[in-house]
């Protein structure tokens, strides 16, 4: 059973690593700190329920049961780490924030207050690892401190089962895809490891025995439970890179084009850095490289292409891209020649500037290596610079 519990909590603690993996960015996020306070406090509920760590625990502190408390506490410090990042999550003023997670510390500090308090009072000296629960289930204080941890776990259960459902109504994509399997493991919590210890309890007050609902069903079905949620916080972010990872390598194209005139800063060298982290120096130092080559546009190269593609039958969206991939490309070419700027230059605003996101930077890359229109070049100095033309140069080599 320990190896299971163990298991678990390597999984949470591996989630808090990937979603906590720059502290001083993190920290900064109230969000990004109550999820990882979360998963750290969740990972250490199982280290702490393993029996190996209470029967170490027991023996080091020379009380017997002591592990229990101990757990309990912990438990009811996550169910209060869920609470507070749903009250982030769910976000509003930040007095109103605040005020919130006030309350909901203050409510579960007093918990473990009285877990502690009643755990002093009873009188539990047999030592019992695996079935604690249902063995003191009719002792006087042991058993008000297995329901008040019982019923605090539940009621955060509850509420994150009714926000995830709400929320889940709002949202689309990868996000509800998260909160969904978040949902899924808050129910198999609240049905496979809660209702079996409700019930072995219950049972054992009614001389009945389904201890082993208690001690063989409910750690198992915890451990996944806690796999579900994590993969649940953890999807949404895992999706954003993959997302990130496919828009920087689309962004080559563009990338090499124009990285000899960005000036923007190097980023610190590291093959760890994460996808959405390259995607955005990439696209900070495109925009750069984009303002640099501004007075080399010519306006007569844009305004050919445009026509030409317009008159191959192509939509106006599609011409505007060719047309400012041309622009680009000429450009390109007269900063690397260290040409004069041509006297048509003028004030105009690339399409992949008017948008926000990485999606019109995307296009303009791959308008780059898009014939013109129809296979066909229109004749003059714009031939030379049309991308997918007969004269285009080799294809730069990706970074």
């Amino acid at each position: 059973m320990s190896l299971v519990v163990y298991l678990a909590a390597f999984v949470f603690g591996m989630t808090s690593v990937l979603l906590f993996r720059r502290p001083r960015r993190a920290v900064r996020n109230p969000l990004t700190v109550s999820t990882c306070v979360a998963i750290v406090l969740g990972a250490l509920v199982f280290v702490c329920a393993a029996p190996a760590t209470l029967s170490t625990v027991n023996e080091l502190t020379g009380t017997p049961n002591f592990g229990a408390p101990l757990t309990y506490g912990m438990l009811s410090a996550y169910s209060c780490s869920v609470l507070v990042l749903l009250i982030n999550w769910r976000g509003g003023s930040r007095e109103r924030v605040r005020r919130r997670v006030r309350c909901v510390v203050a409510a579960y500090a007093l918990l473990i207050t009285a877990i502690v308090v009643l755990f002093l009072l009873a009188d539990a000296d047999t030592e019992r690892l695996t079935d604690l629960d249902t063995y003191y289930a009719g002792t006087p204080f042991m058993r008000e401190m297995i329901l008040l941890y019982l019923l605090g776990h539940s009621v955060a259960m509850l509420v994150m089962c009714a926000v995830c459902v709400r929320w889940a109504r709002e949202v689309d994509g990868p996000l509800r895809t998260g909160l969904r399997l978040i949902l899924v493991g808050a129910l198999l919590d609240l049905v496979g490891f809660q209702v079996t210890k409700y019930t072995a309890i219950v049972a054992r007050w009614t001389g009945h025995d389904l201890d082993f609902l208690s001690t063989t069903l409910a750690p198992p079905m915890a451990a996944l439970a806690a796999l579900l949620c994590s993969a649940g916080y953890l999807l949404p972010s895992a999706v954003a890179q993959w997302l990130a990872l496919g828009d920087h390598r689309r962004l080559a194209p563009l990338w090499c084009l124009v990285k000899s005139v960005s000036t923007a800063p190097k980023p610190p060298a590291g093959w760890w850095r994460l996808p959405r982290a390259r995607l955005q120096w990439r696209e900070v130092s495109i925009h750069d490289a984009l303002l640099a080559l501004a007075p080399y546009f010519d306006h007569r190269v844009r305004e050919r292409v445009r026509d030409h593609a317009l008159r191959a039958g192509r939509s106006p969206h599609e011409a505007r891209l060719a047309a400012e991939a041309a622009l680009l490309a000429d450009a390109a070419r007269r900063a690397a020649a260290r040409e004069e700027p041509p006297r048509t230059a003028g004030t105009y605003r690339l399409h992949a500037t008017e948008v926000s996101g990485t999606g019109g930077l995307v296009e303009l890359a791959q308008a780059l290596h898009r014939p013109a229109a129809g296979g066909s070049a229109p004749d003059g100095a714009a031939a030379s610079s049309l991308p997918g033309s007969m004269t285009e140069p080799e294809e730069p080599h990706v970074a």
